[in-house]
């Protein structure tokens, strides 16, 4: 099954440039590089054989058991030595009953069929995660850029406050505080660097690259696409592996309690074989049969044990699915919410305070406003696109958890959100 958790913005324009090779590895080859290599993928893979293995042996019946017996040797008296010894060849076997062979074969089964969904549970999740540390990625880079803008507004601060400080409008203090402004500024540009790098690191220890050499080239994370109605959602829960795990768990489960309910019926020891006299130098056949007492009554515990699972695991699934329902409502709350802030914020907010901030850079050079009303100006406009940067990224978050819940496409087409960079 495809991997669902690239939204538009990662789909459409997400690429993972090597630094040293021109050929560039795009989101779903990243991921199929995780998927391919992760040892928590390995491990079902190799958890697999030991079921088959396991098959295998349950579809095995009871053994032959070749027997030989002598009886009346080195004695006393006429048995002494071997005079009177008699041999006695036998074969023999257990009559299972009860259905026990097709129990233990169907549980067998029953754990393969349930391996795929964990499987597909545990692909689903580092998958998820794997997006989750792309996205990390894509806003230490943004945040790296809004950090680059705001020092170059700052140093446009510093260079008007330079010029009014030679024409004597302003006093050097104004010029001091405008320098240590565009210090912090690039201090926080450094550390964005620094918090990207790392990004990239962690996103790169998914497949065991030790010393990335790549750069991430998103798309915008402001470009939130419109998704389906809860209601819509919900329906696709019900497909969610987390939940189809739990058919799968209750086969398993009806299986163990067919094995311990046919443990109940006896099983029938045989055995049969040629006796040869040593009186006569004739030979006999000698038979016989064992059956064990009580069979029901041991396996009344491990019947009833079986039903309370199964009973148990009825009321885990309804758990998992108020559980599941609750973080989906959630989620899908989480991103409708943010998605209408991004777009308020780049419709309404963000353009006025673009023309102010110009309008107070040409008061300020013009001496109408003081140096305070314009750094002013300058912080609200970084925070504000910071503000944005952070709901967007919440938003995609959001997103990311909702396929994951849903395990099924349902993203519209890029753009239909409005936003725009």
């Amino acid at each position: 099954m495809r991997f669902l958790f690239a939204a538009a913005w990662l789909l459409s324009s997400a690429v993972i440039a090597p630094a040293n090779a021109t050929e560039r590895m795009t989101l779903d080859e990243a991921i199929a590089r995780v998927a391919a290599t992760h040892p928590d993928l390995r491990w079902v893979d190799a958890r697999a054989k030991v079921l088959e293995a396991e098959r295998e042996r349950s579809a095995q019946r009871p053994p032959w058991v070749l027997g030989a017996e002598i009886e009346n040797a080195f004695g006393t008296g006429e048995t002494r030595g071997m005079d009177g010894a008699e041999l006695t060849l036998s074969l023999a076997s257990v009559l299972e009953r009860g259905g026990k062979l097709d129990a233990r074969r169907a549980l067998a089964q029953s754990r393969i069929d349930a391996l795929a969904v964990q499987r597909e549970t545990r692909r689903l999740d580092l998958l998820a995660e794997t997006a989750r540390r792309y996205l990390a990625v894509v806003a230490a880079d943004r945040t790296r850029s809004l950090a680059a803008r705001d020092v170059e507004q700052r140093q446009r601060t510093v260079a008007a406050a330079r010029h009014r400080l030679q024409a004597g409008a302003s006093p050097e203090s104004v010029l001091l505080t405008a320098q240590a402004a565009l210090a912090r500024a690039e201090l926080a540009r450094d550390r964005a660097a620094q918090q990207f790098a790392a990004a990239r690191q962690h996103l790169a220890a998914l497949w065991g690259e030790r010393a990335p050499a790549f750069e991430a080239l998103a798309g915008d994370p402001l470009a939130l696409p419109a998704i389906a109605p809860v209601e819509a959602l919900v329906s696709e829960l019900e497909r969610t592996p987390e939940l189809a795990q739990f058919a799968d768990e209750r086969r398993v489960g009806e299986a163990r309690l067919r094995l311990a309910q046919s443990a109940a019926a006896r099983d029938l020891d045989w055995q049969v074989g040629i006796r040869r006299l040593q009186d006569s130098g004739e030979t006999a056949l000698v038979a016989g049969v064992s059956l064990p007492l009580g069979s029901r009554a041991r396996a009344e515990p491990e019947i009833r044990a079986a039903q309370a699972e199964l009973e148990a695991l009825s009321i885990e699934r309804e758990a998992k699915g108020l559980s599941l329902y609750s973080t989906l409502v959630e989620a899908h709350g989480r991103y409708t919410v943010a998605q209408a802030e991004v777009v308020r914020l780049q419709r309404d907010v963000l353009p006025r305070l673009a023309r102010a901030e110009q309008a107070a850079e040409r008061a300020y050079r013009a001496g109408a406003i003081s140096y305070l009303e314009w750094a002013q100006l300058q912080s609200e406009q970084t925070a504000a696109r910071q503000q944005q940067l952070d709901v967007a990224l919440d938003a995609q978050r959001a997103l990311i958890e909702i396929q994951r819940l849903t395990g099924q496409p349902f993203v519209q087409p890029a753009g239909v959100s409005g936003v725009t960079p």
